[in-house]
């Protein structure tokens, strides 16, 4: 597979930043991406003439780069042939990926442990119900009646009022994206979605060849005027308005309220139960609640347990009708156990335990702390509420930092993995869903890391899996 010069250009972003020869950031921002799978093994990088060209640079420095690259074995060169991608020691055993190490620290999961009490509880209430089902075939592309229901209620009580009949259950919300963008977009089609945001939406959204509209999320939140404008040639948007997935940040309700897409808008809500303002955590208004229209989704990933692959979508009936018509294409329905768990959780009110926010809370303080310690030069604003913070170090190093930190005992997610274009090299996102001596040694872990990169150290770890 061949890879064009505008392409790769798009890919590497902002190289020039960063310190060291103009040759040896390419090399580094090339095998980053080899790394991370962006740059496939086996593909054709363009000639040097054409990179130059699409990077506005010089053919020495593309040269230079490129022979680096091959000195490492990340290329394969021929005569009179592109350089084709590849791994070092492509032939030899595949090592045991650094987060599997028990003593590891992973920071690339931002997932909350169970709790096993309330968990036991649900499983133990849905049991007892199962055998209600037992004359059914167990097939249902809409979900049970007992966790609509359920999820119609959560709705109501954020002042939201919901039917059963405008409620489909999923296997967790990537499901419910993935189910969305089939349903809704078809090839070279428009999406907006703020940036940076849900990696896996991203993915999604290339999958379906669409075309992409990110638009910033800044330090003081969302740009309306951007996002209406870009709005006005898209056909569908994603938007992360509670606790955003990575920054942490809730759209207040003017904004909320002023935003009218004129595109269908997928809100997503998995972290609408977590707000961690003090002295109360005020609950999240429901986007929908003045733009009807609007397909929310969420699920219990974060407020309960990974673990609990549940999720949703609130929708009109007749789009619902749309997606259940494409659904048996990749899977027949939820399982019924962990629904009936589910509604106990929502009827029970467990999705935003005041216990386990407090603890989020300490968390995230514990987590500031820490990098005031030891990372001074590291800005990290607090949190509104979600399960992150975002991260930004004074160089772009977040990628070269994922690369070499497993080496120190962490690992972490670093800024592109939540864009598009190379973006966010500047930034890693780290969770506070550890217990509080973890995350302390995690960021003195992180930072003899940034020590080593300063001095000159690079890494070869692959991009961790990013929840």
């Amino acid at each position: 597979m061949k890879i064009s010069a505008h392409a790769v250009g798009r890919m590497v972003g902002t190289w020039q930043e960063g310190p060291g020869p103009a040759h040896r950031r390419l090399s580094d921002r090339l095998r980053l991406l080899i790394l991370d799978g962006r740059l496939c093994l086996g593909a054709a990088l363009p000639g040097e003439r054409d990179l130059a060209t699409a990077l506005g640079t010089s053919r020495t420095t593309v040269g230079a780069a490129y022979r680096t690259l091959v000195e490492h074995g990340y290329l394969e060169t021929r005569e009179r042939a592109r350089a084709i991608v590849r791994l070092p020691h492509e032939d030899a055993p595949v090592p045991r990926r650094a987060g599997t190490d028990v003593g590891n620290i992973d920071l690339s999961l931002a997932a909350p442990p169970a709790p096993p009490e309330v968990l036991h509880a649900a499983f133990a209430t849905a049991l007892e119900r199962l055998p209600l089902h037992f004359e059914r075939h167990g097939y249902d592309r809409y979900g049970t009646a007992e966790l609509r229901e359920a999820v119609a209620g959560w709705y109501g009580r954020r002042g939201l009022p919901t039917s059963p009949d405008h409620v489909m259950i999923t296997s967790g919300a990537q499901h419910a994206i993935g189910l969305l963008v089939r349903t809704l977009l078809a090839p070279r089609d428009r999406v907006l979605f703020d940036h940076p945001t849900y990696p896996h939406a991203i993915r999604a959204f290339t999958d379906a060849r669409a075309r992409l509209l990110p638009v910033a999320v800044g330090s003081s939140g969302w740009d309306v005027p951007q996002l209406l404008a870009a709005a006005r040639s898209a056909q569908l948007a994603y938007l992360i308005p509670d606790f955003h997935n990575p920054t942490g940040m809730y759209m207040p309700a003017d904004v909320r309220r002023s935003l009218r897409p004129a595109c269908p808008t997928i809100i997503d809500e998995t972290l609408a139960d977590l707000g961690l303002e003090e002295p109360t955590a005020p609950a999240a208004e429901p986007f929908a609640a003045t733009h009807p229209t609007a397909i929310s989704i969420g699920s219990v990933s974060k407020s309960i347990w990974g673990g609990l692959r549940i999720g949703w979508i609130r929708a009109v009936p007749a789009l619902l009708e749309r997606v259940a018509r494409s659904r048996p294409a990749t899977d027949l329905g939820t399982p019924v156990v962990e629904q009936l768990a589910t509604a106990a959780l929502l009827n029970g009110n467990q999705t935003g335990r005041p216990e386990a926010l407090r603890q989020l809370r300490s968390q995230q303080d514990a987590l500031l702390a820490a990098l005031a310690e030891h990372l001074p030069e590291v800005h990290a604003p607090r949190a509104a509420g979600g399960v992150t913070l975002w991260a930004r170090f004074p160089e772009p190093v977040g990628s070269r930092l994922a690369a070499i930190a497993p080496d120190h005992g962490v690992t972490i997610a670093a800024g592109p993995q939540f864009g598009v274009g190379g973006a966010f090299e500047r930034h890693v996102r780290l969770p506070y869903t550890l217990p509080a001596p973890r995350l302390t040694a995690a960021v003195r872990r992180l930072a003899a890391a940034h020590h080593a990169l300063t001095a000159g150290a690079t890494g070869i770890h692959t991009p961790a899996p990013v929840a």
